[in-house]
């Protein structure tokens, strides 16, 4: 496999100049080509299971949780009354994790338009995956913008759960995406 050699993944990118993020490897868990990017999860020998998106690490075991409840916690904070919740992206389940433990959520949706890195994550990351199996989840595998635009003025919250403006997600970072996602927001939603 091209992105590992000796042993060790490393993340290179344009999009952080200068530097890179290595882990040691010690097993190969998945390696697949899905229709919209590559699709890798790792054994490190440091930082647990990992995924690895388009060669950009997406989270690690050792460390996810932070970023989970943040992306999560803030934007549900800010609102007074989070019922409705839709969450973008985010196929690991980690979001989806973190959303169901707010008391005032009553139901949310994710859209994820990668499945298998929803199935993938099930087998291979069951800690974050357990968001999967709330009751109050709708999971729907399709575009978030097509999502978006069938379901206007009707969300208190939505977090976007993207990976890097690369692939797939690209579309998540342009002002067409934050327009529509503010008119599939209620009048007083957050994002």
């Amino acid at each position: 496999m091209d992105a590992i050699r000796n042993g060790w993944f490393s993340e290179i990118s344009e999009l952080w100049p200068g530097q890179s993020f290595s882990l040691k490897i010690k097993e190969v868990l998945f390696h697949g080509k899905s229709d919209y990017q590559d699709v890798l999860i790792v054994q490190t020998t440091n930082h647990g299971r990992a995924l690895i998106l388009d060669g950009i690490i997406q989270c690690t075991e050792f460390d996810e949780f932070s970023y989970q409840e943040m992306i999560s916690f803030l934007p549900l904070c800010a609102h007074k009354n989070p019922e409705k919740v839709l969450i973008v992206g985010g196929g690991d389940g980690g979001v989806a994790r973190e959303v169901q433990k707010h008391p005032l959520v009553k139901t949310f949706v994710q859209v994820e338009i990668d499945d298998m890195v929803i199935q993938q994550s099930k087998i291979h990351l069951p800690f974050m995956a357990k968001g999967f199996d709330s009751p109050k989840l709708t999971l729907e595998v399709c575009d978030g913008f097509e999502y978006m635009k069938n379901h206007q003025n009707e969300f208190d919250v939505i977090i976007t759960d993207s990976s890097d403006p690369v692939g797939p997600a690209v579309n998540l970072f342009t002002e067409s995406y934050f327009k529509l996602l503010k008119t599939a927001l209620k009048p007083n939603g957050e994002h």
